[in-house]
């Protein structure tokens, strides 16, 4: 009888977890996307194993920026832009809803960018996919609900599996690649130095924050459930860093090895063709196709969370359109743009990426110091503040991502300098 209980209560609980989970692994994989691509194949491509390293720390960083933004939304209810209105000025929050749109609009860009550049490597023109691709998201959000969203968002982080395959693909000496794993490696070299700062700047940008805290609060996760919505910020930080290593090694086993050069993460992909075989090139086009996709659902999404909550607008995938206009027609307009950008291309969109990493570099520091701020209020996160150890941490890690945008800020702005 005594085993029957407890049997019940462990598939009760796991039944729980799998309810809970969704937002924590759909944020950080969606990361994944083909800027972020782009940093880890040049990392590896460049480099070889030498920064695979980095992920370590990386990963983190991740997990406890995360892990502070997921129990803000769990114990207030509210989003993140929503709190910062509340307690922080309006002016304030106006600065940051300017800075963080004109980021995520340069990001969607550069996802349907990526889009763009993985249909073509399958020959099928950028003109026939980004409308489709757009159509696509419009679509799913609009006719959808919270639930079913979700469902299709956790389907499409499944879909980075194509990395890890072609990362077996490609033959590994994986006792060299364990070594420069859990040994760090230092090259005093400026690439080198500014792709540590990428790899960091990529894996944790200030949309993330918002993203993740307005889908905990309309998903509804209540406080006695916030032990399972931490597990879901660990294993998506887990999943999106593997992702990561996976990308990495592939690229540091062939191109690397190769001696190929390459800019972009279709580069990328065509260059592993002579290498690994065709298989693996489209295995790697695929993951970069499904990346854009996804990241084009999430950062007009993002973009219409965070804005609606700021001015107090009725927001949610939950809602129809007549019941929350401004959030669907921010959701729209994200979208067309991030499309046109692409199809009428009048901007390089390189330069358009490194405005994109300014934008971060400038914004991401004061969403960590106005998160710190929020959640070591008593009046508002009560029993849920950061403990003096915990504080400790945050305050170092948040110290270290500081530091790093803000070189990367440096570094982009004044190239000669270094």
């Amino acid at each position: 009888m005594k085993f029957r209980l407890n049997f019940k209560q462990k598939i009760s609980g796991l039944l729980l977890i799998f309810a809970i989970i969704g937002p924590g692994i759909i944020t950080a994989n969606v990361d994944n996307d083909p800027g972020g691509i782009t940093t880890y194949s040049l990392a590896g491509g460049h480099f070889g194993y030498s920064l695979l390293w980095v992920i370590i720390p990386v990963l983190i960083l991740l997990i406890i920026v995360q892990e502070m933004c997921a129990r803000l939304g769990v114990v207030t209810g509210k989003g993140l832009a929503d709190l910062i209105r509340e307690n922080f000025s309006i002016k304030i929050t106006f600065i940051i809803m300017i800075l963080l749109v004109l980021v995520n609009i340069t990001n969607t860009i550069t996802e349907f960018a990526g889009i763009a550049a993985a249909s073509e490597i399958f020959g099928v023109s950028r003109y026939f996919i980004v409308p489709l691709s757009a159509l696509f998201v419009w679509i799913l959000v609009l006719k959808g609900n919270y639930k079913s969203v979700e469902k299709v968002f956790l389907v499409a982080c499944l879909f980075y599996i194509s990395y890890i395959i072609t990362g077996f693909l490609t033959h590994q000496p994986w006792k060299i690649v364990f070594e420069k794993t859990v040994v760090p490696t230092f090259i005093l070299n400026k690439e080198y130095l500014i792709l540590i700062i990428g790899i960091i700047g990529t894996t944790i940008a200030p949309w993330m924050q918002f993203y993740l805290q307005s889908s905990i609060v309309e998903k509804g996760i209540k406080k006695e459930e916030y032990k399972y919505s931490k597990i879901d910020v660990i294993i998506g930080s887990i999943m999106a860093v593997i992702i990561v290593f996976f990308i990495m090694i592939t690229t540091a086993a062939t191109i690397f090895k190769a001696g190929i050069r390459i800019e972009t993460a279709s580069d990328a992909a065509i260059a592993l063709a002579p290498l690994a075989g065709k298989f693996a090139k489209y295995l790697f086009a695929f993951g970069l196709l499904n990346a854009g996709l996804f990241s084009a659902s999430i950062l007009p999404l993002s973009t219409a969370y965070s804005v609606s909550e700021a001015f107090g607008w009725e927001s949610g995938v939950n809602r129809k359109f007549k019941e929350a206009k401004q959030f669907y027609i921010l959701y729209t307009t994200t979208i067309i743009i991030g499309a046109l950008f692409v199809l009428f291309p009048k901007f390089n969109l390189i330069t358009l990426m490194y405005f994109s990493q300014v934008l971060n570099g400038i914004l991401l520091p004061f969403i960590i110091i106005f998160m710190l701020k929020l959640i070591n209020k008593n009046e508002l996160m009560g029993e849920y503040k950061n403990t003096k150890i915990y504080n400790v941490i945050a305050y170092i890690s948040a110290s270290i991502i500081i530091a790093v945008t803000l070189f990367m800020l440096i570094i982009t702005i004044f190239p000669s300098l270094f």
